[in-house]
């Protein structure tokens, strides 16, 4: 079979590293074509791998002939035409968080992508690839650790660009332990509360930095976030589970430890997501384009998170955003899988 031909819509930071780690790093696919609103930007990349076109409109990016799949990586509010667009054009999508930027539009997204009978639509959840979630994952399934109870995350960024927002804090950060609460405890999130603590003095005028996000699970789990995304320090995320006969956490960077002081231990820190999720992306996207490569077998061209939990992560987000203004609990609202999936 002849490799895969992708075309990568949105090359900013995220979508140009996509791009270079398709030709670098994932066998069996090439970047045909790439796309974004800066044309110049489009134009040098596509400048830069052999055999690659820019085309000015994304939608045209995705109907054309020499494409068999896309990546999005375009801004949130552009995700639902494009999407939309490829599931008219029977496309498979690799579609950067989030999947639309409202709960509406994503179940709009579901509801067609199962009218047609096919799963085109993988959310870049890139998380469930990483190998300590792997790891992680695979001990809670073994019954080793008892029932889980209780997940403590902590999720810290060393800045945020000046347009971030506090309700960007759940939308495109909490939006990741959600995910992972979903992946590993395999059951919805029911109601969330976000407390703001003090905010950082450090951080934007206005940014209510950091957040503490309170998630509870339809089984009576419960599930706490600390969100600090102006730390000025590194990238931290780690996770512990609490289970009735005894813990597990991911995340402490011990790789290499090192004592360099009489008294002190330590070792390095990612600096970016980049560094700490560089694995997971290069699994997500290697398993992902073998997928769509056997995917006209079984109508299935995902191996990964699809439409329903891009939908359900943004149900969450949504009740958190509400909570984030009033500061109560929130019940998350959510229509029944079974009535768009079936069982």
């Amino acid at each position: 079979m002849s490799d895969l031909r992708i075309a990568v819509l949105g090359v900013g930071m995220m979508g140009a590293d996509h791009a270079a780690r398709i030709e670098a790093r994932i066998s069996g696919a090439r970047v045909a074509v790439v796309n974004d609103y800066v044309t110049e930007k489009a134009e040098q990349i596509a400048a830069e791998i052999p055999g690659c076109r820019a085309i000015g409109d994304p939608l045209d990016a995705i109907a054309d002939t020499d494409v068999d799949a896309v990546v999005l990586s375009t801004p949130g509010p552009t995700h639902e035409i494009q999407l939309l667009a490829c599931l008219e054009h029977g496309k498979p999508v690799l579609c950067e968080k989030p999947l639309t930027n409202d709960v509406t539009t994503s179940l709009d997204v579901v509801r067609r992508e199962a009218e047609l009978g096919k799963r085109l639509i993988q959310v870049g959840f890139m998380r469930r690839f990483d190998h300590e979630y792997a790891g992680l994952k695979a001990l809670l399934d073994s019954g080793d650790l008892g029932r889980p109870l209780v997940l403590h995350c902590a999720h810290r960024n060393p800045a945020v660009p000046p347009s971030f927002d506090s309700a960007m804090i759940v939308r495109d950060s909490l939006v990741h332990e959600v995910d992972v609460t979903r992946f590993l405890f395999d059951e919805e999130i029911i109601s969330i509360q976000i407390v703001k603590p003090s905010a950082n003095s450090g951080a934007p005028q206005g940014l209510a930095d950091p957040q503490i996000a309170i998630l509870r699970t339809a089984s009576g789990k419960h599930v706490d976030v600390e969100l600090f995304v102006t730390t000025g320090v590194a990238y931290e995320v780690r996770t512990e589970v609490v289970a009735e006969k005894g813990s597990a956490i991911i995340g402490l960077d011990v790789g290499l430890v090192r004592r360099n002081a009489p008294g002190t231990w330590g070792g390095t820190i990612a600096p970016s997501f980049k560094e700490r999720f560089g694995q997971a992306y290069d699994t997500e996207f290697q398993r992902w384009v073998d997928a769509v490569r056997g995917g006209a077998r079984t109508g299935n061209y995902t191996d990964g998170p699809g439409a329903w939990d891009g939908y359900a992560a943004a149900a969450v987000c949504e009740a958190g955003v509400e909570s984030l203004t009033s500061g109560l609990p929130v019940a998350v609202t959510m229509v029944d899988r079974t009535s768009i999936l079936g069982a």
